[in-house]
């Protein structure tokens, strides 16, 4: 089976003059390495796509694949990570991860929570912040967490972003609209303990690989997960699996969050507890990164001894298991037992 791989290299837009902050989410050369590698040793033939730019070359050539391992981040827009599985919709062409419409909804961090709250999952208050008049009659309590809508990687979150009257609340807002050119969401401030929960699979057949805990540690900026503690984890950060009964509620939150937004074969969602030990869904990360060594997933998946290479032989049979044409004679990574 010929499975093509999209991504967005790092080094490519640095080299065209992009800054170190606004290609932070994107791929590194080693992430891109170890998913060719584990691809081929699960006995898959990869052809190296790269962007969605290559992508539309390749199509209009007439190159095609049986599956499309896509972790494409892309760079610009708010539906920016929709724009490679919607190319490969247009061409009925199978890839890995969730579809358009889930990885434009949920990027957008106040679209994605006002779904989880409608499905009656515990998600703190908010407001979308589109201009500064906005703030005008706001009438969430303090303390307030502040970050850009659409970024990941903690992008836009630091210590600033927590605040504790109206003087800050509009500093910190007109900082992100002006820095990041995109709204703001506002949120109530959760004081509690904070995960992140693993989860493969879609729909029914979903099943959580576990929830890692994320402690702060001396050198880390104390108020969040915030882009330099990400930036410099190793230093500021302890990821600890969680197996108590807080983190099993956690998990099921995940879960029911995971379905009710129609994500597909592998990703994350960041949850965080209330003042009374209640987790809450914070937000999803259905493209979660996947770099062997430092990325969350599958930091989590080693923690739970689950190897880099099965990790992603678990989401190519989800993806296979979705699209049983593309499947041919593919050699597919092993069932593991998760937790439910």
């Amino acid at each position: 089976m010929l499975v093509g791989l999209t991504y967005d290299l790092r080094d490519d837009y640095l080299a065209q003059g992009y800054g170190k902050e606004e290609t932070a989410e994107l791929d590194k050369a080693d992430t891109i390495d170890g998913i060719d590698q584990a691809l081929r040793s699960l006995g898959y033939n990869i052809r190296r796509i790269g962007n969605v730019r290559t992508l539309v070359e390749l199509l209009a050539a007439g190159e095609r694949w049986d599956i499309v391992f896509n972790i494409a981040e892309g760079l610009h827009g708010i539906a920016r990570e929709s724009q490679v599985p919607a190319l490969l919709d247009a061409y009925r062409i199978s890839y890995t991860f969730s579809d358009p419409t889930v990885l434009g909804v949920t990027l957008h961090k106040g679209m994605t929570k006002r779904l989880v709250r409608d499905m009656g999952i515990p998600t703190p208050d908010f407001a979308v912040i589109e201009k500064e008049e906005d703030l005008q009659g706001l009438s969430l309590p303090y303390p307030l967490f502040a970050k850009p809508v659409a970024e990941g990687t903690s992008k836009g979150i630091s210590p600033l972003s927590l605040i504790h009257d109206q003087s800050r609340l509009h500093a910190a807002c007109r900082a992100i609209l002006e820095r990041f050119r995109q709204p703001v969401l506002l949120e109530t401030y959760l004081p509690g303990r904070e995960f992140t929960v693993g989860i493969v699979g879609t729909g029914e057949k979903a099943r959580a690989i576990g929830a890692l805990e994320v402690l702060m540690l001396d050198k880390a900026e104390m108020q969040a997960y915030s882009y330099l503690n990400k930036a410099d984890f190793e230093e500021r950060i302890k990821y600890v699996l969680a197996e108590d009964e807080t983190a099993r509620q956690a998990i099921g939150i995940a879960l029911r969050s995971w379905v009710g937004l129609g994500c597909r074969d592998c990703g994350r969602i960041d949850l965080r507890c209330d003042a009374r030990g209640v987790p809450n869904f914070m937000e999803v990360n259905p493209l979660a990164g996947l770099n062997p060594d430092i990325s969350d997933l599958p930091i989590l998946c080693r923690q739970k001894g689950i190897s880099f290479r099965d990790l992603i032989g678990m989401i190519m049979e989800s993806a296979l298991e979705r699209v049983p044409a593309a499947g041919g004679s593919a050699v597919q990574a092993p069932s593991l037992a998760l937790v439910p």
